[in-house]
């Protein structure tokens, strides 16, 4: 099963790169329907687990606490943008969990979602940790602030023997 999720997560990763490179335009207007942006930028924020999971599972086996630092990188792809400005967004997410517990947890997340003109965003996708797999939910706002963004997110990822929530922060520059 976690090979299965890992090569999704790849796929999904490498159909991006394809979908980013498209731009297509009404052809009733001059207006672009579709503008491809990239946003990349720093996360960083917590991840805390349900305690029914992090007693039996996680301390056991990790030594760590029930509230995990991440640190780590989103690589945003708007593939589609209306007039109105909402878009269509692919993000991959690696992180790095537990630095200030002295452990390496390595995570990925590949979401596909939307953002509204006015920064509201949800998204959904799997997830592949040491502390295992799952499906993630996440929904945000984006801050903006001149050429800045400032998104804020909260992710919760159930499982069958756990549920883990995040909570993310991060910038990133539009270029226009």
């Amino acid at each position: 099963m976690k090979n299965i999720n890992l090569l999704t997560l790849i796929s999904a990763t490498v159909l991006s790169m394809t979908i980013h490179a498209q731009t297509i335009v009404d052809a009733g207007s001059d207006v672009p329907i579709i503008k491809p942006l990239q946003l990349d930028g720093p996360r960083v924020g917590v991840t805390m687990l349900n305690s029914q999971y992090y007693n039996r599972n996680v301390n056991d086996s990790l030594g760590v606490g029930p509230i995990i630092s991440q640190f780590g990188w989103q690589f945003e792809w708007k593939y589609f943008e209306t007039a109105g400005g909402s878009a269509g967004l692919f993000e991959f997410i690696p992180m790095i969990g537990g630095l200030d517990q002295g452990l390496f947890i390595p995570s990925a997340n590949a979401l596909v979602g939307f953002r509204t003109g006015k920064g509201w965003e949800i998204g959904c996708g799997p997830n592949v940790s040491v502390v295992g797999t799952g499906f993630v939910i996440a929904a945000g706002y984006t801050f903006k602030s001149g050429y800045m963004n400032f998104p804020v997110n909260f992710a919760i990822t159930p499982g069958k023997n756990q549920t883990r929530f995040s909570i993310l922060i991060g910038w990133n520059k539009r270029s226009s």
